[in-house]
């Protein structure tokens, strides 16, 4: 062997060598703050890239890229087990999950870019909820004995998880990046100039119509949307939906951003369907409506799920489209109406009908001036309004109902004594959910919050309460769990505001939704 061979032989063993000594020191430091630190150390040392971070920020960076690398051989692989499912409720969870890990992968492939640290954690958070989502679905159908096995899921989970912690080390101490406060506007600041205009106009200018009785471009939503998604650009897409019932399954999926939906009001254009658990879908795929194409804004219309009570869970309308409003819509169903499945999302002046858990989910989402309706439900249940989903303590996940009405529907009201109704209870050990200024109606009990099995998740939840008002805003009767807090702190109330919560002052106004910044 030559002189310079030998020499870069030698270099390449010292340059290896310190490299792996590098990352085993970086990956025991660091890694053991992590939530699986195991993982971490393997796959740092083990993952595509091979390199000393400097900093957490690209640790943190390193966590998602190799949690993307598993992701996609885990699709690829779970893509094969299709012919695997013995019946259709494997296989409905199991399409379920395709759709879920395709989603995951598009959310922490837009980390790579150019983001803000709200973002990261938003997109981050979403992945791990979508995972969360999948093993769900096969729990729920009672089928997680076979194919579910068979899937490659948990160490995506622990790498998301662990990527989840390292980005929100580096991201803002507060619940999520936010801003200060606007001055009154209406609406948060991710709401353009341009969707302000849309949604205070009165008619819109629409790019298409939709009109059951031939007056307009289609008749059928999924007709219109078909158009929308070949359009070039990524420029608001308008469809005017004239008064009608539709009975339509509709999926606004990742091909459909920023898509507008204008209804003649939500007791004139209604989108109905029936699908539910009890009729075997999963909870998931259960939705009237399921939006998960970014930016999408809807206005004056009705999601309903007609299932009814006996067919449990039955969702009116499932959200996981990020920066997404809803503005003078209602949602009308009995167990699960409202999924605010991920992401971040804003609902103003919107009616929410339901009986069981029927708003509920894991985004980061605030309820503003909105009129909640418990409804009758069967013989023997319990109303609960919310079921928050947070399954890790990093997420910045959690339901803030704000400024808005807590009621009993007419239904209800006549049988009120036999049926007791709850603020929420804890579907994830992680469950945070506040309502703050919010009007409680008599149906309320004194105990205010429901557990979800025994113990779980007392500890760990953080339920709160703020300046209620109404018949059952009174707290000395409340629950004495160490996660529920009597907040007393405006500073500590604020954290769940439009502008803090949904850093909402970077893109509701260019919505055109009116909001409320802060308290």
């Amino acid at each position: 062997m030559s002189a310079t061979k030998l020499a870069l032989a030698l270099f390449s063993i010292f340059f290896f060598s310190f490299i792996s000594s590098g990352l085993a020191i970086v990956s025991t430091s660091w890694c053991n703050k992590t939530p699986y630190p195991e993982q971490c150390k393997y796959f740092m040392q083990n993952g595509p890239r091979r390199f000393v971070p400097e900093r957490v920020s690209e640790l943190g960076q390193m966590a998602i890229e190799m949690a993307m690398d598993k992701a996609l051989q885990a699709q690829s692989h779970n893509k094969w087990l299709g012919p695997k499912c013995r019946n259709h409720k494997e296989r409905a969870a199991w399409d379920d999950c395709l759709k879920l890990y395709q989603e995951t992968i598009h959310r922490l492939n837009r980390t790579a870019g150019d983001c803000s640290d709200s973002d990261r954690q938003t997109w981050v958070s979403a992945a791990l909820t979508n995972l969360d989502t999948c093993r769900t679905g096969f729990a729920e159908l009672g089928v997680t004995d076979y194919v579910f096995q068979l899937m490659d899921n948990s160490n995506v989970t622990k790498l998301i998880s662990n990527a989840l912690a390292l980005s929100k080390n580096n991201a803002s101490t507060s619940v999520t990046q936010g801003a200060t406060q606007n001055d009154g506007q209406e609406f948060p600041n991710w709401v353009t100039a341009g969707d302000r205009r849309l949604l205070q106009l009165a008619s819109p200018t629409p790019d298409v119509t939709v009109a059951q009785d031939g007056s307009g471009n289609f008749r059928t939503i999924k007709q219109a949307l078909d158009v929308a998604a070949k359009r070039s650009g990524s420029k608001r897409f308008v469809i005017y939906l004239k008064r009608g019932v539709y009975q339509e399954n509709l999926e606004i999926g990742s091909g459909h951003d920023n898509i507008m939906m204008v209804g003649d009001g939500l007791r004139y254009t209604i989108i109905t369907g029936s699908r539910s658990v009890g009729g075997g879908s999963t909870t998931f795929n259960s939705a009237t409506v399921a939006v998960t194409g970014d930016g999408f804004i809807a206005r004056g219309i009705t999601f309903r799920n007609t299932a009814g009570p006996q067919n449990h869970q039955a969702v009116a309308l499932r959200s996981g489209s990020d920066l997404s409003v809803f503005y003078h819509c209602g949602f009308e169903g009995y167990q699960d109406t409202l999924y605010v499945h991920s992401e971040r999302q804003f609902y103003k002046e919107c009616y929410i009908y339901g009986t069981v858990d029927f708003i509920f989910g894991n985004a980061a989402v605030v309820l503003q001036n909105c009129m909640i309706y418990a409804r009758r439900p069967m013989s023997g249940q319990k109303n609960v309004i919310t079921a928050q989903g947070r399954a890790d303590p990093n997420q910045n996940t959690g339901i803030s109902i704000h400024n808005s009405r807590v009621m009993a529907s007419l239904d209800l009201q006549p049988v009120l004594s036999s049926f007791k109704s709850y603020l929420g209870r804890p579907w994830k050990q992680y469950s945070r959910t506040v309502f703050l200024q919010t009007y409680l109606d008599t149906l309320i009990d004194p105990a205010g919050w429901l557990e979800w099995d025994g113990n779980f998740a007392l500890s760990t939840l953080y339920y709160g309460e703020y300046k209620n008002l109404g018949p059952a805003a009174s707290t000395s009767s409340r629950v004495k769990w160490p996660g529920y807090r009597v907040i007393k702190s405006t500073s500590e109330a604020s954290k769940f505001t439009v502008a803090n919560f949904l850093a909402g002052q970077s893109w509701l106004p260019a919505t055109g939704v009116p909001f409320t910044a802060g308290l």
